[in-house]
């Protein structure tokens, strides 16, 4: 199939649209594909559930919510905050250790949960937390033979980058990144972590983010997005899914999703109404699949 098409209408005019590549893989096999399956990209934030994984396993007394917000990129929304400063007691840590940057605070950064569970992962293996968001780190190394034993491949095959909140950032095919999310429940700690997102999907995001909307809409699964325009599922029958916007533009992500969910079986609501609106709320537009010819 060819790369799905977002258009962004104003009216009756098409003002903008976006290319979208999709895979969906089960068992190590595409079930379905539009576009380049093998496009390599970075995870971002779409890898969070994974890196998850070597910190609930180090620390088996965190509770559902600190998972998830280790997991989260986070608005910085009250209730959000006071589960990342519990993270960060429970670690222990104080938020001056946080190496994510941010303004107006560390903790208010969006990856902050992310980071209190480095934090946490350090002092469980008495690994100095100075520098743990470097590449040469314990914490950063172990992160990276993570990405690579989810998706199956060699350590040393990983391109790595510097993400935005300053910790190295892994490319993978798309089809692989996909594959990724097939297998996370069944990943040493994966259980956990499956089970924190989907009990408390608002603190990934948000309560309208489309992570927080597949999951409560779709029994089983579990989402998560990445900056931009990567985003990545996986069902609990091991069906897994990547998704990435050409330029970025992450808001081209849930009538895409929509469109793969509707050609693989699945039901798509409520993720089919993606309007454009203006600042006094009202509705102006859409984001639509553009039909194919």
């Amino acid at each position: 199939m060819e790369p799905i098409v977002v258009e962004v209408t104003r009216g009756e005019v098409v003002e903008a649209h976006h290319i979208v590549h999709a895979v969906a893989v089960r068992d190590g096999r595409i079930e379905l594909s539009a576009g380049d399956a093998s496009l390599v990209t970075f995870l971002r934030s779409s890898a969070k559930p994974i890196q998850a994984l070597p910190v609930v396993r180090a620390r088996p007394d965190l509770d559902d919510e600190e998972i998830a917000l280790a997991c989260a990129s986070h608005l910085a929304a009250p209730e959000q905050l006071a589960v990342v400063r519990r993270l960060l007691s429970d670690a222990p840590a104080v938020e001056d250790e946080l190496e994510c940057g941010g303004a107006p605070t560390p903790i208010e950064h969006n990856c902050s949960g992310k980071h209190a569970g480095f934090l946490a992962l350090c002092r469980a293996r008495d690994w100095p937390t100075p520098g743990y968001r470097l590449l040469e780190h314990a914490c950063q190394q172990a992160m990276l033979r993570e990405v690579a034993e989810a998706a199956e491949v060699e350590p040393s095959s990983l391109v790595v980058g510097v993400d935005g909140c300053g910790v190295p950032t892994f490319a993978l095919p798309l089809e692989r990144a996909a594959h990724c999310f097939t297998r996370l429940a069944s990943l040493d700690g994966g259980e956990r972590v499956v089970r924190a997102m989907r009990a408390h999907p608002d603190l990934l995001r948000g309560p309208v983010a489309t992570d927080a909307l597949m999951i409560r809409a779709l029994d089983g699964w579990i989402a998560k997005g990445g900056a931009e325009g990567l985003y990545c599922a996986g069902s609990a029958d091991g069906l897994g899914l990547a998704l990435k916007v050409v330029d970025g533009a992450f808001r081209a992500i849930q009538p895409a999703l929509a469109h793969v969910l509707a050609a693989l079986g699945i039901d798509p609501r409520p993720l089919v109404e993606s309007p454009v609106t203006n600042s006094l709320g009202e509705h102006v537009g859409e984001l639509r699949v553009r039909p194919s010819i």
